[in-house]
């Protein structure tokens, strides 16, 4: 196509607005459903929260003050404090910084690892899937908090180490649902015609098939999520993840046990922001699938 100051510009790419097209469309119909829309704005809020919290929190979280513990909520301490004498709402918001991180970063490694690995069992099928899905197989035969437990007991514990063994337990998901995309794919005309025209096998995989397989791959990261949240909560619980004194959300229920009867206020803070924050995420994915829905669309 010709300007009219003569240089010849190229015509727009149609994948590239067709792409461009289907982001708008599904980020319409998230907003049209208010409750998703409230729930992604509290995920935000909370995120927000987090990359603040040396900006936001009143006292340093890990400053010990034996006068004051086990104080009820008041002026000076929002939430209270507990046995240490140690700031619930400070801690609160720095132990945000930890979940959400382990479980935003701990999802991204389960789909960096799990899509390619579908997406190469579902196209080249035959003996490259069996191998692949029978490895994937071993590891869904085992719960993942079990199979999160033996691998942080064997690398050791600690923050870093929860995050790796989270990744690992949601490998075979996304793995078995970038396969399952791939193979009602794989057949369809695009992809018969991007191997008329030469297309590689890895070309045809990353370029033509993953963009059209990602949306339910998508969906499962939001609530994958969620359930990596609850699942380093629960590592940290049994004193396998975030290490004292670093605050953490299950830590902080953990250490609540004994004191239930004493300050239950201890407790009820991390179990009502973890409560909170899946609920909110889970609200949100329910949005974004019918959002990404073909029937949904209008």
């Amino acid at each position: 196509m010709t300007s009219i100051t003569g240089r010849v510009t190229p015509f727009p790419s149609y994948a590239g607005l067709r792409e461009s097209s289907l982001l708008l469309r599904t980020v319409a119909q998230i907003t049209r459903n208010r409750l998703a829309t409230a729930s992604f704005g509290f995920v935000l809020l909370l995120v927000l929260v987090a990359l603040l919290a040396p900006v936001i929190t009143p006292y340093d979280p890990l400053a010990l003050d034996k006068k004051a513990n086990l104080q009820a909520p008041s002026f000076d301490h929002p939430l209270g404090t507990d046995q240490r004498g140690r700031d619930i709402f400070s801690r609160l918001i720095y132990a945000s910084r930890i979940s959400l991180s382990v479980g935003i970063v701990a999802v991204l490694l389960s789909t960096v690892v799990g899509v390619p690995v579908g997406l190469m069992a579902g196209y080249f099928r035959g003996t490259t899937d069996t191998i692949l899905m029978r490895i994937l197989d071993a590891l869904l035969a085992f719960p993942p908090i079990l199979l999160a437990m033996a691998i942080v007991t064997i690398i050791g514990p600690g923050s870093t180490n929860a995050m790796v063994a989270v990744a690992v337990t949601g490998i075979p998901t996304f793995a078995r649902l970038a396969r399952a995309s791939t193979l009602s794919q794989v057949e369809l005309d695009y992809v018969t015609a991007a191997r008329a025209i030469g297309a590689g096998s890895w070309r045809i995989i990353f370029r033509s098939i993953l963009p059209n397989a990602f949306a339910p791959v998508l969906v499962q990261m939001s609530l994958a999520v969620a359930y990596a949240i609850l699942l380093e909560a629960a590592l940290s619980f049994f004193g396998l993840g975030t290490q004292p004194p670093t605050p953490s959300w299950g830590a902080m229920l953990s250490e609540a046990r004994g004191y239930l009867h004493l300050a239950p206020w201890y407790a009820i803070a991390p179990g009502v922001i973890i409560t909170l924050l899946v609920l909110a995420l889970n609200t949100f994915t329910d949005g974004l699938r019918d959002a990404l829905d073909p029937s949904h669309q209008h």
